[in-house]
């Protein structure tokens, strides 16, 4: 059971084109959001952002974008270069967290190459996507994370992309890649991290696997100071574990 602690808090989530993005079981993350905030007596508000809806940038703690088919992606790429990058912008100046998963992830940058068209990103953070020829980068996957100093963790989950992303000289990856692809196959890095601003390839969905991931968004969301009141972990435990071990890790 957890500890009583923690309880003063309240987190406000919005999760942007819910219905549009969310073609790999994403929306599993934002309950287990959920769950972990309610089982230590946190409150927890979800609010939508679909298309056309002008986006509060102090309206939420923590900001989500999953991923979606690319005739979705492209209505959603549109919409958030019109109505929502000045607000996206304001929340990551602010310090929000902003999680962005799969095809969101490609969305959080200057723009996404497929053909002869390119689709405009928010420009959140220095980098770049292209459908480039070749099979889709396809399995379960490892990285190395280090979202406090001096604290390495695992990040286990599974990638289907087929656009490669290559990150520009501002911005740093959100991990070392150990098992599977990353960002394009080639450099051995995944994601992308700039503050409390965070892509990645991962999904499955990733925070089921990751339960201490999905503690530190909580923390950077709500700013605590104090630890989060401690859970009884054992399957989620498990999860990571089998996430780990499919990955090869």
């Amino acid at each position: 059971m957890p500890r009583p602690s923690n309880r003063s808090a309240a987190l406000r989530v919005c999760a942007l084109y819910p219905d549009l993005m969310n073609i790999y079981a994403d929306r599993g993350n934002l309950l287990m959001l959920e769950r972990r905030c309610r089982w230590r007596g946190i409150a927890f508000a979800l609010t939508a952002s679909e298309l056309g809806d002008e986006l509060d940038p102090d309206a939420a703690d923590l900001y989500y974008i999953g991923g979606g088919q690319d005739g979705d992606q492209r209505l959603c790429a549109l919409d958030l270069v019109q109505t929502k990058r000045d607000a996206l912008h304001a929340v990551a100046a602010r310090g929000g967290v902003i999680l962005a998963v799969c095809g969101g992830y490609q969305l959080l940058g200057h723009s996404y190459q497929v053909g002869d068209e390119a689709l405009p990103g928010a420009g959140l953070v220095d980098l770049r996507t292209v459908r480039a020829p070749g099979p889709r980068l396809i399995g379960n996957a490892a990285i190395e994370v280090e979202l406090e100093p001096g604290e390495r963790r695992v990040m286990a989950g599974f990638e289907n992309h087929g656009g490669r992303t290559y990150l520009g000289p501002r911005s740093k990856p959100l991990g070392r890649v150990l098992s599977g692809y990353g960002n394009n196959g080639e450099d051995g890095r995944e994601g992308v991290r700039e503050g409390n601003v965070i892509g990645t390839y991962l999904h499955g969905p990733l925070l089921p696997k990751n339960a201490w991931f999905a503690d530190w968004l909580i923390s950077a969301a709500l700013r605590v100071a104090e630890p989060l009141a401690a859970l009884d972990d054992e399957l989620e435990e498990a999860a990571h574990a089998d996430a780990r071990r499919a990955a090869g890790i």
